[in-house]
C-alpha cells in the first residue's frame, strides 16, 4: 500500500477534529475524517419517476432502517419511526433482546427473530439495563459493514461516567471537577479536591438522575459512598456548581451540529433537573461556546446522535453527561424542532460514507504498521522543527490538543502535548524512530531492540 495515495485523499491543513479518546484509537476515524469532508447539505433531488433521492443521488424508497428499540410505543420510537415512514424509508423497529449472533470460521452472521438480519441502517435506541447485550448486537452488526448512526463502543463510553469524563477531560474540553473514591477513608481528600462542600454523588453507570445525590456535610458524603461502596457500586464525588443549581442544558447533536436545544428546571427542593423527574423544559437560545462544546463532546466520544447535558458555569459550559440515547419528546416540545426529522434526514445522508478503520486499513500490508510517539517522554524534541527530528520518519498525522493534523507540514514546530502518528514497515519504523529520539547513526540501532515507541492495536 502506498501511503501517499492515502495522505493525498485528506486535507493536508490542520482539521478541527479533536484529538482521540485513547491512545488505541488515535488513528481511527472516518474516511476521509469527518470533519474535514465535503458533507453534502440539503441536496434532496426528485428521482424521474417522483421518488425522492438522497444527497448522493439514491432513491431513499427501499432504504431498509432498524430502530433498535425494547419500546415501539415509546415517543422517541414513535416519532422516529414516523419520520421515516415520511421519508418513505423501510423501517422496522428491532428488539435487541431477539437477535441471536453467529460467529463462524471467517465469517459473522445476525438473525433477528430466527431471520437474516438485512439492513442498510440502524439507529440504536438501546436502554440503559441492556447496555451490555445491546452493545455485543451492535458490535456483530456493525462487522457486517452495516451502518450505524452510534457505534457500539460510543455508547459504552458514554454510558460510563468515569470513562466520559476521562476522554472529555483528555480532550480539553471543561467538565466538573471529578473524583473516583474506592475506598470511605478517601472521602475527605475527594471532598476538598473538588473544591470543598457541598458536592454531588454518583454512581458510575445511571441515566435520568438515578444514582445522583446532593450532599451537604462530610457525614453525609461518607454514609452515602459507604452504602453505595457496599452495593458494589463505583463511585464518583464531583464538584457542585453552585450557579447552576436545579437547571441545566440539553443540547442534541446530530452529525456536526446542535440542531435543537432547550433549558431544563427542577421543581421544588429537586435538583436533578431532568424531565423524567418531572423537571420542566423551556426553549433557549445557546450562548456563545456552548454549541461547539457539546458538538466535541459527542464527537471525541465517538457519537453521531447525542444529547449533551451542560451546566451554566461563571467561566462558561461545563459538560455534565453525553446520552446515546437522548430522549425526544420534552427536547421537540421544548424547541418546537422536528428533531426526528433531522435524525432521519442525517441517516439518509450519512449511509453514503461508512466507517473505516484506519489502523486496520494501514496494516493490511504484510510488516507494516501504526506508530504513535508521545513528545512529552520526549521533552528535547519539543521546540524543534518536525524535519529538524524526524525528516526520515512518514509522520502521516499529529494530535495536538482538540485539533487532529493530517500531513503535517514538515516546518511546524513541535509542544509538549504533541502525538506524533507514523506509518511504515514496522521494523524500519522503530529504527528510525530509535535514531530520532536518541540522536545515533542509524547503523548502531539496527539490532537494538529497546524503548520501542508504542504500537497502536486496535482491538
Amino acid at each position: 500500500m502506498d501511503i501517499s495515495s492515502i495522505n493525498s485523499s485528506w486535507s493536508s491543513s490542520t482539521a478541527n477534529a479533536p484529538a482521540a479518546s485513547s491512545s488505541s484509537s488515535l488513528i481511527k476515524a472516518r474516511y476521509p475524517p469527518s470533519t474535514s469532508r465535503p458533507r453534502p447539505k440539503n441536496q434532496r433531488t426528485m428521482g424521474p419517476d417522483g421518488t425522492k433521492n438522497d444527497a448522493m443521488g439514491r432513491p431513499t424508497m427501499g432504504l431498509r432502517l432498524a430502530v433498535l428499540s425494547r419500546g415501539p410505543r415509546l415517543y422517541s420510537t414513535r416519532r422516529i419511526v414516523e419520520e421515516a415512514k415520511k421519508r418513505n424509508l423501510d423501517v422496522e423497529v428491532c428488539d435487541p433482546m431477539k437477535f441471536s449472533l453467529v460467529v463462524n470460521q471467517g465469517s459473522v452472521d445476525v438473525l433477528h427473530k430466527g431471520r437474516p438480519f438485512a439492513k442498510d441502517a440502524v439507529i440504536p435506541r438501546i436502554g440503559h439495563s441492556i447496555t451490555q447485550h445491546g452493545v455485543a448486537v451492535l458490535r456483530h452488526i456493525e462487522q457486517l459493514g452495516i451502518w450505524t448512526a452510534n457505534t457500539g463502543q460510543g455508547i459504552l463510553q458514554s454510558r460510563d461516567k468515569l470513562n466520559a469524563s476521562q476522554i472529555l477531560a483528555r480532550n480539553r474540553i471543561p467538565v466538573p471537577k471529578t473524583v473516583y473514591v474506592r475506598d470511605i477513608l478517601d472521602v475527605e481528600q475527594a471532598i476538598e479536591t473538588v473544591g470543598g462542600l457541598p458536592v454531588v454523588v454518583k454512581v458510575t453507570q445511571g441515566t435520568q438522575g438515578d444514582g445522583v445525590f446532593l450532599r451537604h456535610t462530610a457525614f453525609e458524603v461518607r454514609n452515602l459512598v459507604q452504602g453505595l461502596l457496599m452495593t458494589g457500586k463505583s463511585v464518583l464525588v464531583q464538584e457542585y456548581i453552585a450557579e447552576s443549581h436545579g437547571k441545566d442544558i440539553r443540547a442534541l447533536v446530530v452529525g456536526d451540529k446542535v440542531v435543537a436545544c432547550m433549558r431544563r428546571r427542577a421543581r421544588g427542593r429537586e435538583f436533578r433537573s431532568n424531565f423524567h423527574l418531572n423537571g420542566t423544559v423551556e426553549s433557549v437560545e445557546l450562548p456563545e461556546g456552548y454549541a461547539e462544546a457539546a458538538c466535541r463532546a459527542a464527537r471525541v466520544l465517538g457519537l453521531n446522535i447525542a444529547g449533551v447535558d451542560l451546566l451554566e458555569g461563571n467561566n462558561g459550559p461545563l459538560v455534565l453527561e453525553v446520552n446515546s440515547s437522548p430522549g425526544l419528546e420534552g427536547i421537540e416540545k421544548a424547541s418546537g424542532v422536528n428533531v426526528a426529522g433531522a435524525i432521519i434526514d442525517y441517516v439518509t445522508e450519512d449511509t453514503a460514507f461508512s466507517e473505516v478503520d484506519i489502523s486496520q486499513l494501514l496494516r493490511t500490508v504484510p510488516g507494516s504498521g501504526v506508530l504513535s510517539l508521545q513528545l512529552r517522554n520526549h521533552p528535547k524534541m519539543v521546540g524543534k522543527r518536525l524535519s529538524d527530528v524526524f525528516a526520515s520518519v512518514p509522520v502521516f498525522a499529529l494530535s495536538r490538543g482538540d485539533r487532529l493534523v493530517w500531513n503535517p507540514d514538515e516546518e511546524i514546530q513541535l509542544r509538549y502535548d504533541d502525538v506524533l502518528v507514523c506509518y511504515g514497515e514496522l521494523t524500519e519504523l522503530r529504527t528510525s524512530l530509535r535514531q530520532a529520539m536518541l540522536g545515533v547513526p542509524r547503523e548502531a540501532l539496527m539490532f537494538d531492540d529497546t524503548e520501542n515507541p508504542s504500537e497502536q492495536t486496535e482491538g
